[in-house]
């Protein structure tokens, strides 16, 4: 039995490696693609791309990666200056999350992703989260993760892949500030919006954190769970 293909939307960055600096590069931190294969799927990683979402035909799920701030004209605000955006990665994985919707492709939204989720639903973002909660604990330094108490609304998608879990990691200086029209199902101590989902679809999460950091990734093995289960022969791709 093939294993389910899960696109993974990437970066584009200045890189280096060998003898080469500051080459720009697609590429995506490794341990997505970890994350992936052992929970039993294949990663593909996917860079910008608005020309079409025929890719969509291959995949068996879509997990949105983190990454740079979703630009704030996404979703009707003028930028603050802290705001870091990646214009093409906009464009790319918006175009690739309404095709995955319009086919109910199972997708997985992690930090950006999760913010992405928000905005293609009509929600909004908190462009600076410490001047909302008034401390740098979600993001404590540049490259440090932070770590902080989640709880979880009974009876969601999320509660049901993080049972047992009250503590995530954290690295983010946005969040959702309204969902638009998914729904709220974790929070962290201080109330920003943790988890967000559409319970009317067949699998769509977004995580404000990074599972695919944590030993034990349980939201990315859900998504390859449910993309296990996926009928793409027979889907269309708008």
């Amino acid at each position: 039995m093939s294993r389910p293909i899960i696109g993974i939307t990437a970066y584009v960055e200045p890189a280096g490696w060998a003898v080469w600096r500051d080459v720009p590069a697609v590429l995506v931190p490794q341990a997505y693609v970890r994350a992936v294969t052992a929970a039993g799927g294949r990663a593909v990683v996917l860079p910008p791309d608005d020309t079409d979402v025929d890719v969509l035909r291959i995949l068996d799920g879509l997990l949105l990666a983190g990454g740079a701030d979703v630009g704030p004209e996404r979703y009707g605000q003028p930028p603050d200056p802290r705001t870091e955006s990646r214009p093409d990665r906009d464009a790319g994985e918006l175009a690739l999350l309404a095709g995955a919707l319009a086919a109910d492709l199972p997708v997985l939204g992690v930090c950006r992703g999760m913010q992405l989720l928000a905005v293609a639903h009509g929600g909004t973002l908190h462009q600076h989260l410490p001047d909302v909660v008034g401390h740098d604990g979600h993001r404590p330094a540049a490259g440090v993760y932070g770590a902080h108490p989640v709880r979880f609304a009974a009876d969601s998608l999320a509660a049901t892949v993080m049972a047992g879990v009250e503590r995530v990691n954290s690295y983010h200086h946005q969040a959702v500030a309204d969902p638009g029209g998914l729904t709220v199902t974790g929070w962290a101590d201080d109330g920003v919006v943790e988890a967000v989902e559409d319970q009317d679809r067949r699998f769509l999460l977004g995580v404000q954190w990074h599972p695919e950091n944590d030993p034990d990734p349980r939201p990315v093995a859900a998504l390859v769970r449910a993309a296990g289960r996926s009928t793409r022969p027979q889907r269309p791709v708008g």
